[in-house]
């Protein structure tokens, strides 16, 4: 009898064993969606879970269920990091070393040739040949030419600006003159309403269209969800701007060291880091008078207004996913294409100079520098620098079948050129080495499972960058950074995470071994941009 029942519970044993082994295959095999969220322009602390006062419980709700880093960083500018994002290169290897437009560039094809190369493979063109729907509203910004638009690179679909910035009620108001905005839906030049339509909305709103039609049937999807906000100019509903109106009349000092706190009480650093100081061009807030607080509260007021509309319409396409009962199994990523902008001087640029205030469409302004510096606390330096306030971003992961301890953090160092390695990765899906008879680069990132998985992953060896002559490199612990015509720095951040204390010349030895490595992978990948010191 004994021998009967240790046979049969060997048997149960063996049995469901079994059940679970096949459970978990087929749960393997059922490959997850992915919906990747890029926001423009938006600081380190700008969302309320990373210890912003600015409301935005829907992309709160994701890191309060998922997973936030406090070291992952991006390309220091929109069109590179885009590039990075969608080909897992860095952006010289994928002809993205600067801007597809308004900045000097090479005209002839290489590193900074303005637009995706043939050398690269787009996370849509490598997720379409697995068999997924693949789908994309909003900004482009890797292509002006129609041979480049994002149904030519992989999107079954598409709604939104193939062009950089642009006026939110009405993209035929530009800049300045002689500016064009290329708008597309579908494969086609598309001109947007002039009334009653707002960009973020209209991304929103398409996005959540596209989930309709192609996220019902059995096929996986891929959703690229790219919103312009909150970049300039300062365009916003009334009724959200006046929910911010006063509130900044606290200033840019006390709104920093605010933010500060609360990332401190909710431990978003695994350890103590010191709050950089105002940038020393920027006034205390105490030294303007009444006129100038009103205006600069105004100009915050419409910033967070961009912010709170721009997580309305995440919590759409949250909605969307869970009536289609996906949620489970979609993978959600949330980042920003840089850091907090400083461009416009101390307290912005009012580009048009015809008086109107901003949030209306009448006026096209930036922020400046001074509310960039507290967007990027506790971190100094902007948008097209790369120390860490230009290339650092808020980086939250949702994924339930997977991410199952909530609201973690993790402090490992990643990269935007982890996410096609990543994505590769979840999906069962062997990244080309050709793809349409051309040869492509091979993959430089890792992949962040295991960091989703609650683990330690190898660390890259080294991280890179160099963006219209700021330049940097991260080995460890040390990282080696200069602004464009400026001296090398050298910051050890395992205690020194805000760059406060130069150690170029304690460790020179350190720094030349880091300036060396620096310069084999600028001609690795093209960069042209001398550094002389």
């Amino acid at each position: 009898m004994r021998l009967f029942s240790r046979i049969l519970g060997r048997i149960i044993f063996f049995v469901l064993c079994l059940i679970t082994i096949l459970g978990c295959r087929s749960e393997k095999n059922e490959k997850p969606n992915i919906v990747l969220i890029l926001v423009d322009d938006l600081g380190f602390s700008d969302l309320g879970c990373y210890g912003s006062e600015i409301s935005t419980p829907n992309i709160d709700r994701l890191a309060e269920n998922g997973l936030r880093f406090t070291s992952f960083y991006n390309s220091a500018r929109c069109c590179p990091t885009r590039a990075s994002l969608l080909t897992g290169l860095y952006p010289h290897q994928a002809g993205m070393g600067a801007m597809t437009t308004g900045d000097p560039q090479s005209v002839e094809k290489g590193p900074y040739q303005g637009y995706l190369n043939n050398s690269c493979v787009t996370l849509a063109e490598v997720l379409n040949n697995a068999g997924y729907n693949t789908f994309m509203s909003g900004k482009w910004h890797v292509g002006e030419e129609h041979p480049q638009w994002p149904m030519d690179r992989g999107f079954n679909d598409y709604y939104g600006l193939i062009s950089g910035a642009a006026h939110y009620f009405d993209i035929r108001q530009t800049k300045q003159p002689g500016i064009v905005r290329h708008f597309a839906k579908a494969n086609e030049e598309y001109m947007p309403p002039n009334e009653n339509w707002y960009m973020t909305d209209a991304i929103t709103d398409n996005a959540v269209q596209m989930l309709e039609k192609y996220g019902a049937d059995n096929k996986p999807f891929f959703l690229y969800l790219a919103y312009t906000a909150p970049h300039w100019p300062l365009h916003a509903w009334p009724e959200d701007i006046k929910r911010y109106r006063g509130k900044y009349m606290i200033g840019w000092d006390r709104l920093r060291m605010e933010r500060f706190q609360r990332q401190q009480r909710m431990n978003l650093f695994d350890k103590p880091l010191i709050l950089s100081p105002r940038d020393s061009i920027v006034p205390a807030w105490e030294a303007l008078d009444q006129s100038k607080k009103e205006e600069m509260d105004l100009k915050m007021a419409v910033y967070a207004a961009q912010i709170e509309c721009m997580d309305r319409g995440v919590g759409k396409v949250l909605n969307k996913i869970r009536q289609l009962q996906k949620m489970d199994n979609t993978l959600i990523i949330f980042l920003s294409d840089n850091g907090g902008c400083g461009e416009g001087g101390v307290f912005g640029r009012d580009f048009w100079g015809n008086g109107a205030p901003p949030g209306g469409p009448d006026g096209y302004h930036n922020y400046g520098m001074a509310w960039a510096n507290a967007s990027n606390t506790p971190f100094r330096k902007y948008k097209q620098y790369t120390h860490e306030g230009g290339i650092l971003t808020p980086f939250i992961a949702h994924w339930p079948a997977v991410v199952k301890e909530k609201g973690q953090i993790s402090h490992q160092p990643a990269h935007i050129v982890d996410i096609m390695v990543t994505i590769c990765d979840i999906a069962a899906v062997k990244y080309p080495e050709t793809y349409n008879g051309r040869q492509i680069q091979p993959l430089v990132g890792k992949s962040l499972m295991p960091i989703f998985s609650g683990l330690m992953r190898e660390e890259h060896e080294q991280l890179c960058w160099e963006h219209i002559g700021s330049v940097a490199i991260r080995k460890g612990d040390w990282k080696l950074v200069a602004s464009r015509n400026q001296p090398w720095e050298l910051y050890d951040m395992s205690v020194d995470r805000t760059e406060l204390n130069n150690l170029v010349n304690v460790y020179p030895q350190v720094a030349q071994e880091l300036r060396q490595d620096w310069i084999v992978w600028a001609k690795q990948c093209g960069v042209k941009v001398p550094v002389k010191n």
